[in-house]
């Protein structure tokens, strides 16, 4: 077995780990405020991550921290909104939604950094926006709240791209996802103290603890070690390819165990939003002889 075959099935684990994860999410909701669910999850995770990368945690210097606290917070809000926006959507339309950041990252660097987006850039977003139309527009053209609020949650899930690109450089992947975590857990802090009732937390029933764990040591822990791991084996191309499937998977999951079902128009929206997404993400190199393999 090829050290890239290795990977890309590291690869694939993590992708259809995060695309049951909205599966468990949606339940968890049902019993738990957004913003204490994510307090669970970071501050568990945070925990997890810190202990086993201790060691480089601690020979980190105050702008590092300050860039990977900040990131986290950013994350956070991503995630914070996602999951406000699922408990008005189905799981399989909030993973296709949010898999939307991957055309929006680069008009992002377009913002920020000043380098104009490629052909492929544009068509990848022109049939995003068809896609996101077909998913989630009703006869009256109106998008529901849930899906609009998963689609802000894209916008910032690109937005923490674009930090982690700023912050990360000369800093353990580990280390640096820890710092993530701890941020991420503040600002959770915040919003439930300020918003939510923390009590929630002593009311928890036994299979929703059992549905947290399942999100920070497989949909957290887990999946970092096999794409960390994953990537190292295997083409970036090749590997942006196999995690976009996660949300495949989010659609396979919700239509198994959700009872989400596919009209017409909403599948040929996955399949545009699918489409636009390997084309930001791959450039059809694949189909290019000489392209990545």
């Amino acid at each position: 077995m090829s050290q890239s075959f290795k990977g890309g099935i590291l690869l694939l684990i993590a992708a259809l780990i995060w695309g049951s994860s909205f599966i468990v999410m949606k339940s968890a909701v049902d019993f738990l405020t957004p913003a204490v669910l994510l307090l669970l999850r970071f501050s568990l995770a945070a925990l997890l991550l810190s202990m086993i990368f201790w060691r480089h945690l601690k020979t980190l210097n105050i702008q590092q921290i300050k860039g990977g606290l900040l990131t986290g917070c950013c994350l956070f809000g991503a995630y914070y909104v996602q999951t406000w926006g699922l408990n008005y959507t189905t799981p399989g339309k909030n993973a296709f939604l949010t898999a939307v950041y991957c055309a929006i990252v680069p008009f992002l660097i377009w913002i920020f950094y000043h380098k104009r987006p490629d052909i492929y850039n544009f068509m990848a977003a022109f049939i995003c926006v068809i896609g996101i139309g077909c998913v989630s527009l009703d006869g009256n053209l109106a998008m529901n709240i849930g899906d609009l609020l998963t689609l802000c949650g894209g916008v910032l899930y690109a937005l923490h791209i674009l930090l982690i690109k700023r912050f990360s450089n000369g800093i353990n992947g580990g280390a640096f996802t820890s710092l993530q975590f701890i941020g991420g857990t503040c600002a959770a802090l915040l919003v439930a103290v300020l918003s939510e009732d923390l009590t929630l937390i002593t009311k928890i029933e036994p299979s929703i603890y059992l549905q947290i764990l399942y999100l920070v040591f497989f949909a957290t822990a887990l999946t970092m070690f096999c794409q960390t791991t994953g990537q190292k084996y295997t083409s970036e191309c090749n590997a942006s390819l196999i995690l976009s499937l996660e949300s495949v998977f989010g659609v396979a999951f919700s239509i198994a165990f959700y009872g989400e079902v596919l009209t017409p128009k909403i599948l040929i929206g996955f399949i545009l939003i699918f489409v636009a997404v390997v084309i930001s993400e791959t450039k059809l190199s694949f189909l290019r002889k000489g392209g990545s393999q």
